[in-house]
């Protein structure tokens, strides 16, 4: 039998470069693994949507899918709204087996990615002893969400990074994090000359737009860009599908 499609579940977003972002992350894993089927899908604002690309697959014969949310953490989209979606999808179309993947993070190749896009910005490995960085993530109300990006700060702290403090993008404060431009002031008051800011995102939109209005507004040395299609990235989605596919004790799986 032919291996599951892998199907990556976005948000979505009015900002045309999000969907754009998102398929050519797509394109690069198909890149990766030839033969693999790789479908996108939206939960809003693009096209097409989750529950589309389930009906079209099932239409064209597909017998399994594995939905990968395109997610860094597991806050409210991840343990709620893609489960509904798919279940939805599941009692429509009973014939297609349908599993839910892992989010992505924490993961080292989300580090890594992290990394590549802060070399692209400038920074050297030797640079990271006299430099602050500021992790700035989306933002999430949810405990468990918060706890990950606190604890991706401390992993990184420990590569080399001066001083690394976690920030987000939404209005919410919660887990005591606060915006980026206060967490850049407040590296340049410790006395840290030199502040890099790394958007822990994936794709373009409002909030990323948010992360690096702050940077620029504290005057932030350094903004390095989105995760976007970056090859660990591309990787990492491969390796959580794989994770995916892992059968359960006493159920087995053909191979490809």
């Amino acid at each position: 039998m032919s291996a599951p499609v892998l199907l990556v579940v976005a948000h979505g977003s009015r900002d045309p470069r999000h969907a754009a972002t998102v398929h050519a992350l797509t394109a690069r894993v198909r890149s990766l693994r030839s033969g693999l089927r790789v479908e996108s899908g939206f939960l809003d604002f693009n096209a097409p949507s989750v529950p589309g690309v389930l009906e079209r697959l099932a239409a064209e014969g597909a017998d399994e899918v594995v939905a990968l949310p395109l997610l860094l953490t597991r806050a409210f989209h991840a343990k709620a709204d893609i489960p509904s979606v798919l279940d939805e999808a599941r009692a429509r179309l009973p014939r297609l087996r349908i599993s839910q993947a892992g989010v992505l993070g924490p993961s080292p190749l989300l580090n890594s990615a992290l990394e590549q896009r802060l070399a692209e910005a400038g920074l050297s490995s030797a640079d990271k002893a006299s430099t602050g960085l500021v992790l700035a993530s989306a933002g999430s109300t949810d405990p468990e969400a918060i706890a990950v990006i606190a604890e991706i700060a401390r992993e990184l702290r420990h590569t080399g990074w001066c001083a690394v403090r976690p920030a987000f993008a939404s209005a919410a404060v919660a887990g005591g994090f606060s915006r980026t431009a206060e967490v850049v002031r407040g590296l340049r008051a410790d006395g840290i000359r030199r502040v890099a800011v790394a958007p822990y995102v994936i794709a373009p939109g409002r909030l990323p737009d948010r992360i690096a209005a702050g940077a620029e507004e504290a005057g932030a040395d350094v903004l390095s860009g989105v995760l976007g299609p970056s090859p660990a990235l591309a990787r990492l989605l491969l390796t959580r599908y794989d994770e995916a596919r892992v059968p359960a004790p006493g159920r087995t799986t053909p191979r490809d």
